[in-house]
């Protein structure tokens, strides 16, 4: 069983996965930020790489955020449209992927953020009923399909470390699990802005970590 990984080593873990790619709501429950407002990094080898990452994983957030704010509404036609802008996202992610990889790995990564979706689904279902064990189950079920996200990709590119995209991937989890249980808690608005600002930031930092290792991949393909 893996553990839910505490606040500190999941941001040790990041700044590893940093290291090594650079070395070898307002109201309660306002609409997520436009990706333009989120803090950019400085200057990058492939700015338009780093620009197209981000905002394919901006994407997901904001498909996940109305996922789980129409579950707290109780509205399933909202739900659904969201479900939807989900999947849709993830082909794109996937079809980015491809461009560099090929078909084959577009498709094998399809199918792990398809797992990493019904991760994230289960867990919001089960904080929005209140039913502790099969959101524990959901969560433990999310980090292990992060760690064979983490492996596939370092599989593909050797300026990715599998340890450390790893614990960048259980971060981002551990943001969902926040990001669900403070939501269907009724939470100030202010403590959830100030999740879903992180959480903005450590996806930015997962996406520019992704850049970087293909940009050095690639570099010729990279723009």
């Amino acid at each position: 069983m893996k553990p839910v990984m505490k606040p500190l080593s999941l941001a040790c873990a990041l700044a590893l996965g940093l290291a090594f790619t650079a070395t070898a709501p307002v109201a309660a429950f306002a609409e997520p930020a436009h990706p333009a407002t989120m803090q950019h990094a400085p200057a990058q080898a492939a700015p338009k790489l780093h620009a197209t990452l981000r905002q394919l994983w901006h994407g997901h957030l904001v498909a996940t955020h109305d996922y789980a704010l129409a579950v707290h509404a109780g509205n399933t036609a909202q739900e659904k449209t969201a479900a939807d802008a989900v999947v849709a996202n993830a082909k794109d992610i996937a079809k980015a992927v491809a461009g560099f990889y090929g078909r084959d790995a577009g498709d094998g990564l399809l199918k792990l953020l398809a797992g990493h979706w019904g991760g994230v689904k289960a867990m919001t279902d089960a904080a929005k009923s209140g039913n502790a064990a099969d959101e524990k189950k959901a969560l433990e079920g999310s980090l292990t399909n992060a760690s064979d996200i983490a492996k596939f990709l370092a599989g593909a590119n050797p300026n990715w470390s599998e340890g450390a995209l790893d614990g960048a991937l259980a971060m981002h989890v551990n943001d969902h699990k926040l990001q669900v249980d403070q939501m269907m808690s009724n939470t100030p608005a202010a403590e959830q802005a100030s999740g879903w600002a992180e959480m903005q930031r450590h996806m930015d930092m997962i996406a520019d970590v992704l850049a970087d290792g293909i940009a050095k991949q690639f570099p010729d393909k990279a723009n």
